[in-house]
């Protein structure tokens, strides 16, 4: 039998029909569409939607917004559920394409349906179109193509019989998800098919669990015993797997440490005997010393970004060698480790069998547990500052962290607050910290604690964000209003790109152009004063400013009452910093320069660059 649809009426169709499981449980994996409507995808996806009562669709305000939110909301719910995003051809498509490489370089599942050009060309060129001499095979929707796992554009309608198992294969798959793209012309979206009715079966993704290659994982145990000073990287894979559980116990029956990347934040409450925090350029000094000296680096679930491994500075014994669990070969074969192919849990399982009666030595145990009591006071010592008005960045930290509760959601992504947030937060969640810093986009912020929200109503979620974030995309206030979703946002209020300020000092060039302040023909002017209360309120939140230690505990606690989105703005010192713990980041400085503050930052990026290491192959 068949049943006689428009493409765009067939993929909504198909969408509502997919399920994924994981251990016996099932769920559908598609939640819902977000979607700005225009003349590419207004009378094909839209009118579809329309006649699709029961999948959702929600208005958004911008279409990158749309994405973010979207990919707050899978990675919320470990991968296991997804939003479409949908827009016209043009400026709505090309929108979308920062929110695709954020999603891709996470590996979170998005699906997105760009409305595109003719296939049919005869009324070419288009509103919108791009034209090129060269060909007409190209549209604005060939951007998507280096930041989506899987691309397809549908120039007719049965194309999707195929394109759609894939996109499915590849949202689904643990190693390769990410944004997936199908560019849907606008004719051939309100083009009829007799498609198959086993086409719209109700189909179960499963997403598995492979285990590690027999042989690599028992040479795994003869490294793993042989090591005197062995460090655990968790990275967002661990939480992905559900394996936060599994790797607690491993790690305190063994007494390995464990060092958490940004994505692995939250493996191991932060009062776990054997969690020694962030690792990296963001890192505490309990993390960067283990890193240091380690002789064995056991990796879960983790890419190794540069901030992971201080610019590969972070690692400097000579007999260093790494095993890496990870489902995606790409990352497992990384620093010439030992690959274990394979899932977080299943691993961990099979190590903690495998290693029953192995423990690392006392002295091994009393350093971490030394460096663990010098570090609390540290964080401490921060989190009770009484630095302003203005207030320092780390004791606004500190209020918050006394004053949500455990199952509280932070949402940050950009700026200083990330590194901030890694080195002192006290976890005691594992989905208590919701960071996107493999792309560290600016404006996700209030786009991904809507996501966050949707994604688990039953949590308070706190978006974390700087001014000039807030500056760039916050008109997600008004969705969360339209779709009575309460957020708490915390504005940190600096007046310019604190994070890229203090890097710019680093770098010799004094915060050249990240401050904001008016032109005044070269001198030093007056900063603009944005009143973010006014602005906040007139979009409908409630908004309220706190100066002071008590203003803020304060509003913090009227939080509680707000039945709508609210916005509590902290100005905070623009010059003031939480200090780095025996780390470095490699940021070229020029070479040649007319300022000798330039000149001594590079003098000392060069030294810096002398530790930086290749890992090669060990003798096996």
């Amino acid at each position: 039998m068949t049943r006689r649809l428009t493409m765009a009426q067939a993929v909504i169709r198909f969408l509502k029909v997919q399920h994924v499981s994981r251990d016996g449980s099932e769920s559908p994996f598609f939640a819902g569409c977000f979607g700005i409507f225009g003349h590419g995808n207004v009378a094909g996806i839209g009118q579809a939607l329309q006649q699709s009562s029961d999948f959702p669709y929600y208005l958004c305000r911008n279409e990158q917004a749309m994405v973010h939110t979207a990919a707050g909301f899978a990675k919320m719910s470990n991968r296991l559920r997804a939003l479409v995003c949908t827009t016209s051809i043009g400026p709505g498509a090309t929108n979308m394409v920062t929110g695709a490489a954020g999603a891709t370089i996470n590996r979170i599942p998005v699906l997105l349906l760009p409305g595109d050009i003719f296939a049919r060309r005869n009324v070419a060129p288009v509103l919108q179109q791009l034209e090129l001499a060269s060909t007409q095979d190209v549209s604005v929707n060939d951007c998507f193509k280096p930041v989506s796992r899987y691309w397809d554009r549908i120039e007719r309608p049965e194309q999707i019989l195929t394109s759609l198992p894939e996109a499915m294969r590849v949202l689904t798959s643990p190693a390769e998800t990410g944004a997936v793209t199908l560019a849907l012309p606008q004719d051939v979206q309100a083009e009829a098919f007799d498609y198959p009715e086993e086409f719209f079966q109700r189909r179960s993704w499963t997403v598995s669990r492979p285990r590690a290659d027999a042989a690599l994982l028992n040479q795994a145990v003869g490294w793993i015993r042989a090591a005197q000073r062995p460090l655990i990287i968790a990275g967002g894979g661990v939480i992905y797997s559900n394996a936060t559980e599994a790797l607690a116990g491993f790690a305190a029956r063994t007494g390995i440490p464990v060092a958490e990347t940004q994505a692995g934040k939250g493996t191991l409450n932060f009062d776990h005997a054997q969690s020694v925090g962030a690792i990296g350029v963001t890192g505490t000094s309990v993390a960067n010393r283990l890193a240091r000296n380690a002789d064995l680096i056991l990796s879960f679930g983790t890419r190794y970004s540069d901030f992971t491994t201080a610019s590969k500075t972070a690692f400097q014994n000579p007999d260093l060698r790494f095993i890496n669990v990870n489902v995606a070969e790409f990352d497992a074969f990384k620093h010439a480790a030992l690959p274990l192919v394979s899932d977080a849990r299943t691993t961990l399982e099979e190590l903690s069998g495998a290693l029953a009666s192995y423990r690392v030595s006392e002295d091994y145990r009393s350093e971490i547990s030394r460096l663990r009591s010098e570090w609390a006071p540290e964080v401490d010592r921060i989190y009770s500052r009484r630095h302003g008005p203005p207030f320092s960045q780390g004791e606004v930290i500190g209020v918050l962290n006394a004053a949500l509760g455990p199952r509280d959601v932070i949402v940050c992504a950009a700026g200083s607050l990330p590194g901030d947030l890694h080195k002192l937060w006290r976890t005691r969640d594992p989905k208590g910290y919701h960071l996107e810093y493999g792309y560290s986009c600016m404006g996700y912020e209030i786009a991904g604690g809507l996501g966050v929200k949707m994604a688990d109503p039953s949590r308070e979620v706190y978006v974390l964000v700087g001014d000039g974030s807030y500056l760039m995309m916050a008109q997600e206030i008004v969705t969360s209003l339209q779709e009575n979703i309460t957020l708490n946002i915390i504005l940190f209020d600096n007046s310019g790109f604190s994070s890229i300020g203090g890097l710019s000092r680093a770098c010799g060039s004094g915060g050249f152009g990240t401050r904001y302040q008016y032109r005044n023909q070269g001198k030093v002017s007056a900063v603009i004063p944005v009143d973010f209360v006014a602005n906040a309120a007139s979009l409908g939140a409630h908004a309220v400013r706190a100066r002071t230690h008590e203003e803020l505990t304060e509003a913090l606690a009227g939080l509680k009452k707000q039945t709508r989105t609210s916005v509590v703005v902290v100005e905070t010192d623009y010059y003031d910093s939480v200090p780095g713990y025996e780390s470095w980041w490699d940021v070229p400085i020029a070479e040649v320069s007319e300022s000798e503050s330039v000149q001594k930052a590079r003098k000392a990026h060069v030294e810096g660059r002398k530790r930086e290491r290749y890992f090669w192959p060990p003798q096996r």
